[in-house]
């Protein structure tokens, strides 16, 4: 697997920490699936005073942490945001989200870029949640990231991979750059997709948290995850318009 800015994660999965029934099941999901990574929201940190037993959990899990800018639309929301996160919770990674479409919560990908370029002068490690767009990409390894966190699907929908084919062709425009699939997984099959794809980790969240026991789903996708690294790695065949058969015919009998 590769590294991100260095770190080498335990397992290929990150998990978000909103949306769940109650800290007691956050808590379970990331201990029964192994998570490497949680991402939090300065948002959440700070919400209805119950951010200093939030964090004590977190911290406990004994995860990495990757606060993110989630509901920022503009470049200068999204760097103060920063900003205070990393004093909140001492960490340079960031994961840099700005919306700019309302119902679909697609990236704004130009005040991404600018975004990005501001926090990596301030030294942060940036994980952008971008699109699939291959020029969008080199506008943001050109800006300083070192990771790239395209999404699978619009954010909460579900869908799982929507641009199979986009995924596929930026693992390959971008193979030494660790990618992230970030947003739309649903099904744990979705996940072992993107695993399958060559992608170096998934992020979710709401597929964990809103499933009717998010405990199992957390165990489900990490299964799903690993078996679509191992199908990557056993190099699977390639899909066929036409049948081969897969039983010899020479030497069965011959009938006159």
């Amino acid at each position: 697997m590769k590294s991100f800015y260095g770190a080498q994660l335990p397992n290929p999965l990150m998990l978000g920490t909103a949306q769940y029934p109650s800290p007691a099941i956050l808590e379970q999901a990331f201990r029964q699936s192994g998570a490497s990574v949680a991402t939090v929201s300065l948002r959440r940190e700070g919400a209805g005073g119950a951010g200093a037993s939030f964090w004590k959990m977190i911290q406990d899990l004994g995860v990495l942490i990757l606060p993110n800018t989630a509901g920022c639309h503009t470049v200068k929301e999204a760097v103060t945001t920063a900003h205070m996160a990393r004093e909140v919770f001492d960490t340079k990674w960031i994961k840099l989200e700005l919306i700019g479409h309302t119902d679909s919560l697609q990236p704004d990908v130009f005040q991404l870029v600018e975004a990005a370029k501001i926090l990596t002068e301030d030294g942060f490690e940036v994980f952008p949640y971008t699109t699939e767009d291959l020029i969008v990409g080199e506008r943001l390894l050109a800006a300083g990231c070192e990771v790239l966190m395209p999404w699978g699907a619009p954010i909460g929908s579900g869908r799982g991979l929507n641009n199979p084919y986009a995924l596929r062709a930026m693992r390959a425009e971008f193979p030494e750059v660790p990618l992230v699939v970030d947003a739309g997984i649903g099904l744990p099959s979705h996940a072992s997709h993107a695993m399958e794809l060559g992608y170096d980790a998934v992020l979710l969240n709401t597929a964990v948290a809103r499933a009717g026991d998010p405990v199992a789903m957390a165990r489900a996708m990490m299964a799903a995850i690993e078996a679509g690294l191992l199908a990557h790695q056993a190099d699977p065949i390639e899909a066929r318009d036409m049948a081969e058969a897969s039983t010899p015919v020479i030497g069965k009998a011959f009938l006159s």
